[in-house]
């Protein structure tokens, strides 16, 4: 495992991203995603208004969102850490740059990253301006996962920390890849639920409001663009539309959790490699640790701490499926490509 300067920043930079993802969950799930109303201040500032003639300054220019110092300043915290991610994820590709001619440096996904960190920038402003319009803070969310798995991805790949050291048989490969895909498609539901303030439209558990299969709507329910100036604080969708992505998100939760455990198993019995079970082991483990945090979002009334948590873990297991398909794929001596 070579541990280098690249190394170094791309794993400081997926802990700085990982980071910054359950900040933004903390930020959503308090209520404080408009705390501050403009981008990339707060009423103008650098900072939160502070001072009496600040902030009578501050309600004066936005009276329909008048200061809430606790939560302006959850929001700029958030604010101030993704700032920080961004310039080194810009100092990440620079040194890539550098040193593009060596023959195991990854290029292309580091300013990939950029690109991708750039249009992130503009997401969270447009989260704000566009009062928090569900398809953007879902976007927003993915765009995060995205910045996290691809760092994590060159810092594995450039390290070659948890590199296989036996060959994976392509059903191997597929499965891992089909997992990737599923846990990808479950955290947009999660999501999708969060920016709709569904995660209460069923208070019972294992029914939804008594029922195994209440009332739904679809159409009302996945409709991504309701048209500009719709202020979607607290949500617009009637019971039945969130009662319908609660339920979607509850049935993934499942067949994540069923195939997660059902792949590892599978890993666990065709694999000797010892990455690649400690990886599965780490996988299952995690799995049931989200499914129960689901499950306890609902019966405590979704308190802060286990819907924040919710959100990091799935974020560690995205991670974990990440490193098991790049453990599958990487080479014994850690050849780079990309």
């Amino acid at each position: 495992m070579r541990n280098d300067l690249f190394s170094k920043l791309g794993f400081a930079a997926t802990l700085l991203t990982l980071c910054v993802v359950v900040l933004g969950a903390f930020v959503r799930l308090s209520d404080a995603g408009l705390g501050c109303p403009d981008w990339p201040g707060c009423y103008g500032h650098l900072d939160v208004p502070k001072e009496s003639h600040e902030i009578s300054a501050a309600n004066e220019a936005y009276p329909e969102r008048p200061v809430e110092a606790h939560k302006a300043w959850k929001e700029m915290v958030h604010r101030y850490f993704a700032g920080t991610l961004g310039l080194l994820i810009f100092a990440i590709a620079i040194l890539a740059l550098k040193q593009r001619r060596e023959p195991q440096q990854q290029v292309k996904t580091p300013l990939f990253i950029v690109a991708l960190v750039i249009f992130q920038a503009l997401l969270g402003m447009w989260t704000v301006t566009l009062l928090l319009k569900p398809v953007v803070v879902m976007s927003h969310l993915m765009g995060g996962m995205a910045t996290l798995s691809l760092l994590w991805w060159i810092s594995l790949r450039h390290s070659g920390l948890l590199s296989a050291r036996t060959i994976a048989t392509p059903r191997m490969k597929t499965l891992a890849l089909i997992g990737l895909i599923i846990v990808v498609l479950q955290i947009m539901l999660g999501g999708w639920t969060s920016a709709n303030y569904a995660a209460l439209a069923c208070p019972d558990f294992p029914t939804c409001q008594t029922y195994w299969w209440p009332p739904t709507d679809f159409g009302e329910a996945f409709t991504l663009w309701r048209g500009l100036g719709v202020n979607y604080e607290f949500g617009v969708l009637d019971n039945d539309a969130r009662v319908t992505i609660h339920l979607i998100h509850r049935i993934g939760a499942v067949i994540t959790f069923l195939y997660l455990w059902w792949m590892g198993i599978v890993m666990l019995r065709q694999s000797q490699d010892v990455i690649i079970r400690r990886i599965s082991i780490a996988m299952m483990t995690i799995v049931t640790l989200q499914f129960l945090l689901g499950i306890g979002n609902v019966v405590l009334s979704l308190p802060l701490a286990v819907a924040v948590a919710h959100n990091g873990v799935a974020a560690i297991l995205l991670l974990s499926l990440v490193s098991l398909n790049h453990a599958l794929r990487s080479k014994r001596e850690g050849e780079i490509h990309g």
